[in-house]
């Protein structure tokens, strides 16, 4: 553990820092800011792909590839890993996960673009992500190899550990259910679905990640309207605890700039997962006319997650002051599972803690689906896969749930940071070797007057 918090602390307040949002600026600048000017089309585009259906035997279609892409971004990052956020870098860490976000959006275009243009066909189903970007695009082996490997094991951390631990505690403490027993259902449910395959996980993926992400918004609403007198003070305390964290409260004392961009920064990754290479995978196998069409659909995924789930968690812990200023942060961190719920029961009591248990579920039971599939993708292109091999795999990720569900979640949290981290340094090394060539299939996207 010392070895890792050592590490994020380079990772995080050193490369990443600079890393991510430099990408984004750089990567914005170059594409025109599609993020502004191309949005209100990325809406449309979204909503038109709501009404496709299309059986395709190699693919899915737009929506489900967005679907599957949100259900890995919206999970435990958007309620305890934003908590964490707060509590250890403060409100203002919410200002920097907007702004990681709104680059972001550039971030994620390339990524979708670029997993669209090298993708391949394998067992007659197409498959793609930045493995393969890298192979074919870059033209790097060595890059590709390592991507895949830091993905497989950034999955059954982020994607399996994170998630199980998150639903066995949240249920076990809202319906006083022993751990044991949300574990096993937990594997039930996911195997079903595992077992289906991509087709299964999309399927899923399209019907409950609209409903789930609408249920946790209306009851934000909910908050917000009772507690409208505090939004005010709420927004106060973000702008200025961007800028100088001391200045909110004694135990913002604890808390330094650095901290607050250092955990602003890493869980606007873990919730939009922009340039970290993950989400690519599914908007890979979209079926779509023209690959800058899937870019378009791809930024909607970083707007649903950082600026509507993310930000309803912020202020709803800062307008009910579930979030207290004057707890120290080190003391504050060890309850960042409890902050929203605890923000849930203070507006409906103990139907609050009810609500989010199930939202919390619902959020990590569509991020295991979803990063199992990423990590599908490069167990696929490192060997020559077999059913009988994809079987064990699956097999490994209900015994890694299982572990995840009874592991103190400090340690996970440093461990998926970690992989977060080492995912994102090759995928932009990538996006910016590439970038060429995503601002060549948006001109080409122009050219057509699609």
């Amino acid at each position: 553990m010392n070895f890792i918090e050592k590490a994020n602390t380079i990772l995080w307040n050193y490369i990443l820092i600079f890393g991510l949002l430099g990408t984004g600026i750089f990567l914005s600048i170059k594409l025109k800011f599609p993020q502004f000017k191309r949005f209100r089309y990325a809406i449309k585009s979204m909503f038109i792909s709501m009404r496709e259906n299309k059986d395709d035997t190699e693919g899915i279609s737009s929506f489900q590839a967005l679907t599957t892409a949100v259900a890995a971004q919206v999970g435990t990052g958007n309620i305890v890993g934003v908590a964490t956020a707060i509590a250890a870098g403060g409100p203002g860490a919410a200002f920097w996960m907007m702004l990681s976000a709104f680059f972001g959006m550039s971030t994620i275009f390339t990524e979708a673009v670029l997993a669209q243009k090298y993708r391949e066909k394998k067992d007659g189903a197409l498959v793609g992500g930045p493995a393969y970007y890298m192979k074919n695009g870059v033209g790097s082996n060595a890059l590709s190899i390592f991507f895949a490997i830091v993905c497989i094991l950034a999955s059954m951390v982020v994607g399996i550990m994170v998630q199980s631990n998150s639903i066995a505690n949240s249920v076990s403490s809202a319906f006083d259910v022993p751990i044991k027993m949300v574990t096993l259902a937990l594997v039930i449910i996911v195997f079903m679905i595992l077992i289906g395959g991509i087709k299964r996980i999309s399927n899923f993926a399209q019907r409950i990640v609209p409903l789930m992400a609408t249920f946790y918004i209306i009851g934000s609403i909910v908050i917000l309207i009772m507690f409208r007198s505090n939004i005010l003070y709420a927004i106060k305390n973000i702008f200025i605890g961007a800028f100088n964290p001391k200045a909110i409260g004694g135990g913002a004392l604890g808390i330094t700039i650095s901290s607050t961009l250092r955990y602003g920064l890493a869980r606007g990754l873990f919730s939009n997962e922009a340039g970290m290479g993950s989400t690519p995978h599914s908007h890979a196998v979209a079926i779509v006319e023209h690959p800058a069409k899937q870019g378009f659909v791809a930024m909607v995924g970083v707007f649903i997650s950082t600026f509507i789930i993310c930000m309803s968690t912020v202020i709803v812990n800062l307008v009910t002051k579930s979030y207290d200023p004057t707890v120290p942060a080190e003391i504050m961190i060890k309850s960042d599972v409890l902050m929203t719920q605890r923000a849930f029961v203070m507006s409906f009591g103990h139907f609050g803690e009810v609500l989010i248990s199930i939202c919390l579920s619902l959020f990590a039971l569509t991020t295991i689906v979803g990063w199992y599939y990423f990590a599908e993708s490069n167990v696929r292109f490192l060997i020559e896969t077999r059913k009988k091999t994809l079987y064990l795999f699956k097999l490994l990720v209900i015994i890694l749930m299982a572990i995840g569900a009874i592991m103190t979640s400090d340690y996970i949290w440093e461990f998926a940071d970690f992989f977060m981290g080492l995912m994102a340094i090759p995928n932009i090394l990538a996006l910016i070797i590439l970038s060429d060539d995503a601002k060549e299939i948006l001109n080409d996207y122009d050219s057509k007057n699609f």
